[in-house]
């Protein structure tokens, strides 16, 4: 396919998503199955049109003067694909699958415009409900933290120390993808974004990956467990594992001793982590299932890890999509639930022991706040000091890149160049 099929196939794919307020992975998906002659250059490529064109969807349309979805992928290659008018006409003249070209005023318009004139939430390019929220988390920061999230992410690996190390998986990656050790954690292995239709690599189908050395995981995720500190020949229940990223991070780094125990509310997303185990040849893992009786375990945990269920909003690097699905209520929804969760888990922790809270939001709501109300209600739970997390777990860390707040630590995309994630490590009174 040339630029302007590719083009056409983005704006479809775009307005189908519009149309049936669908995830860009299952719209792309639907696409590929329906255009098979489509080669694997092309799905890329009108992948990277997509996504590109929902991070910035606001900003895109506000310059262009219409959010439509050819509107949209014209702004992509205006942007940050750098096309210009006279570079577009030339490939597209004689595509005959190519869209026509926007008129001219929107092409000046486009060239001319400011985004500095436009609302807050429009230069940030995030819903206008959320816009209160991140004041309140950023202050004035809160627009350029915002568009580090409108930028494509890294693929990030973790090295499996039960296995392997990361000296090793590196040598065993293919050196053409640009793989180098990431900064802020011991296992952690970096392939930085491209630009344009860059394809990302597909690491899954390495033999190292296959032997379990490594998995896939953010920087930050990594980041937050290698925080909360947790060593080795300890008692972990990972309350909320889900498919078992953080749950194989805390077997790696305990170095295969100690018990961790896996358990979700949901077996649809513990299902995965069989398989992971299996893999990674973790022994020091049980997992109970969906709705287990746990009561053999309250009082007993040296650690409780909640990875609580909520609104994502520090993925949307990854996930642009979601923060146009997301609204209110369902943050009202999912304040309730981790709240919930927190009074459950905290009966599993034995006198001394720590409850880890972490989310992957950025709202205050869902992280300092959350944390504040739980102490207020179980006093018997302090948090621990998180500058002194960050010099014991992390003494190489320059302190200003994380948030602090007196309850826990924030990594941001623009601070960390992971996605957001909270911690707070809370420890149980005698």
């Amino acid at each position: 396919m040339r630029l302007g099929g590719r083009m056409a196939a983005a704006a479809e794919v775009l307005a189908d998503m519009a149309a049936r307020r669908r995830p860009v992975a299952d719209a792309l998906k639907d696409w590929g199955l329906s255009h098979r002659f489509a080669g694997s250059g092309d799905r890329a490529a009108i992948g990277n049109l997509v996504y590109d064109a929902q991070r910035k969807k606001l900003s895109l349309g506000w310059r262009m003067g219409n959010d439509s979805p050819l509107a949209l992928v014209f702004g992509v290659l205006l942007d940050g694909w750098f096309e210009t008018e006279a570079s577009l006409r030339e490939k597209l003249s004689d595509d005959k699958f190519a869209p026509k070209l926007p008129n001219d005023e929107a092409l000046a318009r486009f060239a001319k415009a400011n985004l500095s004139d436009a609302a807050l939430h429009i230069q940030a390019d995030i819903p206008q409900w959320s816009v209160p929220r991140f004041e309140a988390m950023f202050g004035s920061d809160f627009v350029a933290e915002c568009q580090a999230q409108t930028a494509r992410p890294p693929v990030d690996m973790r090295a499996n120390r039960i296995l392997s190390n990361r000296d090793t998986v590196l040598s065993e990656l293919p050196k053409d993808i640009g793989a180098v050790f990431s900064t802020l954690t011991s296992d952690g292995i970096r392939v930085p974004a491209g630009g344009k239709d860059y394809r990302q690599p597909n690491v899954q189908v390495e033999p190292a990956f296959q032997k379990g050395w490594f998995e896939i995981q953010d920087e930050g995720s990594q980041f937050v467990v290698q925080l909360a500190g947790i060593g080795q020949d300890q008692t972990v229940l990972d309350f909320c594992a889900g498919g078992g990223g953080k749950t194989l991070a805390l077997a790696s780094q305990m170095r295969n001793t100690g018990q961790v125990i896996a358990t979700d509310s949901d077996k649809g997303r513990l299902a995965p982590i069989f398989e992971r185990i299996k893999r990674a040849e973790t022994r020091n893992v049980q997992v109970r299932p969906a709705k287990s009786d746990l009561s053999d375990l309250k009082g007993a945990m040296d650690h409780v890890l909640i990875d609580a269920p909520c609104t994502g909003a520090g993925t949307w690097r990854r996930r642009p999509d979601a923060k146009w699905r997301l609204t209110e209520s369902q943050l009202g929804q999912r304040l309730s639930e981790q709240a919930d969760i927190l009074q459950e888990a905290q009966k599993y922790v034995k006198p001394g022991g720590h409850l880890i809270y972490i989310t992957c939001s950025l709202f205050r709501e869902e992280n300092a706040r959350q944390v504040e109300n739980f102490i207020a209600s179980n006093p018997n739970f302090k948090a621990s000091d998180p500058s002194t997390l960050v010099a014991k777990n992390a003494p190489a860390m320059n302190p200003e890149q994380v948030l602090l707040d007196p309850f826990g630590l924030t990594l941001t995309p623009l601070r960390t160049r992971t996605d957001g994630f909270y911690l707070s490590v809370l420890k149980r009174g005698s």
